[in-house]
């Protein structure tokens, strides 16, 4: 059982038959190379802000997908996994960090006791706040326009 769902977790996405058919260019690999460069670059900016704010990045994350990733309702903790790719257990500790840094507050579903609902606090929201705008900030100034420019060429080359 343990190895069914190791190697379920291991499963790669196939990618499209089409993309499978078609020669990569010099150009393609170029353009692979600095868009996962790109991609660092702001991990490592969205990083070096939430330290500067006091979190780990796994914990900024956790706040944004608390805010943002789940639609309807509440999030869970279950929500919080998967939103972060972690296993359930890990999820719990997580938001048990969380909650004794007084970001995230645990409300009981009136409807089924076995499950909680997260809310960020006040000062929580403050945090995500100040994060999300600088992150936005940097998007904006330097990620947007050269991601588009490094996806430019993939959108050509995709309808030949």
């Amino acid at each position: 059982m343990v190895q069914a769902k190791k190697a379920q977790r291991s499963t790669v996405a196939v990618p499209a038959r089409a993309s499978r058919q078609r020669t990569m260019r010099d150009s393609d690999y170029a353009g692979l190379a600095q868009f996962r460069y790109q991609i660092r670059s702001f991990l490592a900016f969205s990083e070096a802000a939430a330290a500067q704010q006091g979190l780990t990045p796994t914990q900024h994350q956790a706040l944004l997908g608390i805010k943002g990733f789940v639609r309807p309702g509440p999030a869970t903790v279950g929500d919080v996994a998967r939103f972060l790719l972690i296993r359930h257990h890990s999820a719990v500790e997580l938001i048990n960090r969380l909650a004794k840094l007084g970001l995230v507050s645990r409300i009981a579903d009136p409807e089924d006791a076995r499950r909680v609902h997260l809310k960020l606090t006040k000062k929580g929201e403050q945090k995500l706040q100040a994060l999300s705008r600088k992150n936005l900030d940097e998007l904006r100034r330097a990620a947007s326009p050269a991601l588009s420019r490094l996806l430019s060429p993939f959108r050509q080359s995709s309808h030949t």
